[in-house]
């Protein structure tokens, strides 16, 4: 599956910001889509995830409550909106996909920049 992010941008704490991607090529219905994130100077960080059947969710302690993830079966594109943003989430976003029987995400599309300014 090819996944395409889209979406960031440089917004003030307390915004909100919506990210998209879109997933093309094999069909997603046996696969979980989620989102990473990765800061300047760390390492690489599961944000959230979403089982693309049965739309069972799973989130970081860091961004539960204030991030939600969905799906749009139709338009085969994973979302990722982000309300009461800080700092912190600063960061390249990236959508990454892994089959629903494996542990691994194994695809992963480009990464879009979110920078969140205080």
């Amino acid at each position: 599956v090819q996944l395409q992010a889209s979406g960031g941008g440089l917004v003030q704490a307390g915004d909100s910001l919506r990210l998209s991607c879109v997933a093309s090529g094999r069909t997603v219905t046996d696969f979980a889509l989620g989102w990473f994130r990765q800061a300047p100077g760390k390492e690489r960080e599961f944000v959230a995830s979403i089982l693309w059947s049965g739309g069972q969710t799973a989130y970081s302690d860091s961004v539960k409550g204030r991030f939600t993830v969905s799906r749009d079966r139709a338009k085969k594109t994973l979302y990722l909106q982000m309300n009461s943003l800080k700092p912190e989430d600063t960061a390249i976003y990236y959508c990454a996909g892994r089959h629903r029987t494996e542990t691994d995400f194994r695809s992963w599309g480009q990464g879009t920049q979110v920078t969140v300014s205080s």
